[in-house]
């Protein structure tokens, strides 16, 4: 039995050794593939030329203007380009359990996109892989668990939606983008201001609430989502927590992400933002 017992260990061991090279040979193709989206959604940036200044705002409702003055960024050199990395939580489904997340994430301004790249920890000795992107106007959500193996390759014009949508929430961690000519900016009260972004052929609208200090405080949506195998638009929020200063801007630094759901509510993402660096066009 020993000598038996011995091949099959044996055999196991050589099986679980294949595996783990096919699972760092998935991690590598996968990190080429981000760094390959990362340096062709960098490749359009221009040298950082002028700043953004008063009357550059002059059209923009009130409570966005004291926005953009509380972040800092009027009399500051434009942006155009951010790199970020964030640490966060996760959860499937309303009831599930909390996973660790690793990102870095990556945008453009002048021509909106980003490359979001990140690593959950599933369970033990299990990971998933996720590159979420938007670029010349499209959308795309890659996703393999393992690094290897597909779980979702998402694209369409549901996507292509919920990409500008999220391009437009998260203009928070750079704040001078917001005066673009593809947003347009509509006062509801002291309090709140909706914008609405048109660009590649697509309108994405969401409301910016604001406290007395000029700090977003949260955005809300309409953005398509899959709900148990159905697309369907239903109300997406993000909420802030707290603020932070990187680089002389004031910007939020943790929340959380929720649907609005008739059968409750289904918070989903928490996020805490680690590092923000600004016009500096290339990877971590």
């Amino acid at each position: 039995m020993l000598p038996k017992l011995k091949k099959v260990l044996t055999v196991v061991c050589l099986l679980l050794a294949v595996f783990w090279v096919s699972v760092k040979a998935g991690e590598s193709v996968f990190d080429r593939q981000a760094a390959q989206d990362v340096k062709l959604l960098f490749h359009q940036v221009k040298e950082p030329s002028g700043v953004l200044t008063e009357k550059d705002i002059e059209g923009l409702p009130q409570v966005v203007k004291e926005w953009l003055s509380y972040a800092g960024v009027i009399g500051k050199e434009r942006t155009k380009a951010v790199r970020t990395k964030q640490t966060a939580r996760m959860r499937l489904d309303p009831a599930g359990r909390w996973m660790p997340v690793s990102a870095e994430q990556y945008f453009t301004t002048d021509k909106p996109g980003f490359v979001w790249k990140a690593r959950i920890k599933a369970a033990p000795l299990i990971h998933i892989a996720g590159r979420d992107q938007y670029q010349d106007g499209r959308g795309n959500m890659l996703i393999k668990a393992l690094s290897l193996f597909t779980v979702a390759d998402a694209s369409g014009e549901e996507i292509d939606q919920g990409s500008l949508l999220r391009y437009l929430a998260e203009t928070i961690w750079f704040p001078d983008a917001v005066v673009h000519e593809a947003i347009t900016w509509e006062e509801i009260d002291s309090h709140r201001a909706r914008a609405t972004m048109n660009y590649g052929g697509i309108e994405a609208s969401g409301v910016f609430q604001f406290n007395e200090r000029g700090q977003v405080v949260s955005f809300e949506a309409e953005r398509f989502g899959d709900f148990d195998g159905v697309i369907r638009k239903e109300t997406w929020l993000i909420t802030v927590d707290d603020y932070k200063e990187f680089e002389g801007v004031k910007v939020p630094t943790e929340g959380g992400v929720t649907w609005k759901l008739k059968e409750g509510d289904w918070l989903w993402y928490r996020f805490v933002v680690e590092d923000i660096e600004y016009n500096r066009p290339e990877r971590y």
